[in-house]
């Protein structure tokens, strides 16, 4: 048997797990979801696969909330943005299956001007980034911020609310209408 000790004069590394940056290195994995797939949704050959990379930049983002204490919001932007948009857009997609042809070139001509824009978009937001004094409050919220939203939606706002979700509905039985295929007889007519 062996045992692993230490030569004269050779110091031993002690790994102390609390010692660990954990919440940079959460932060950090969170960043690569982010960005990562923001850029495999604009690099993707199909629509399908930006979709699905879509999704995991959504969930960078939510990781984000929940780094910020923000528990709320990190649950509405997995249900709602995860949960419910994300999959709508992928349903569309696997709806309509002129877009999942793979013989369709994705490539537009025109990408160097949106390169373009992008990077000077880039360059005004650093700019108002660095140039600007953020102001930092100490002061916390008063009262429980998740019932004063409850009360919000289910109060002051419940007709938008009551709203937007039939608008969603009929965005959503529009586009299974459109994107299913015709039959022999309403071909046809």
């Amino acid at each position: 048997m062996l045992l692993a000790t230490p030569a004269k004069g050779v110091r031993m590394l002690n790994f102390d797990l609390s010692q660990l940056p954990i919440m940079e290195i959460v932060f950090g994995v969170m960043t690569l979801c982010a960005i990562g797939g923001a850029v495999g949704v604009v690099t993707a050959r199909t629509l399908f696969h930006s979709a699905l990379w879509l999704v995991l930049s959504l969930f960078g983002v939510a990781g984000y909330y929940v780094l910020l204490s923000a528990g709320f919001l990190a649950v509405v932007q997995l249900m709602v943005y995860i949960g419910a948009i994300a999959i709508l857009i992928l349903f569309a997609v696997m709806f309509s299956q002129r877009v999942m042809v793979a013989s369709q070139s994705q490539l537009n001509r025109q990408w160097w001007v949106s390169l373009v824009i992008a990077l000077v978009l880039l360059a005004v937001l650093l700019l108002v980034v660095y140039s600007t004094q953020w102001p930092v409050s100490s002061n916390q919220p008063s009262g429980d911020t998740v019932q004063l939203l409850g009360l919000a939606f289910l109060g002051d706002y419940l007709l938008l609310f009551e709203a937007i979700g039939v608008l969603l509905s009929v965005a959503l039985i529009g586009a299974v209408i459109l994107a299913r295929e015709k039959t022999k007889a309403e071909e046809m007519e």
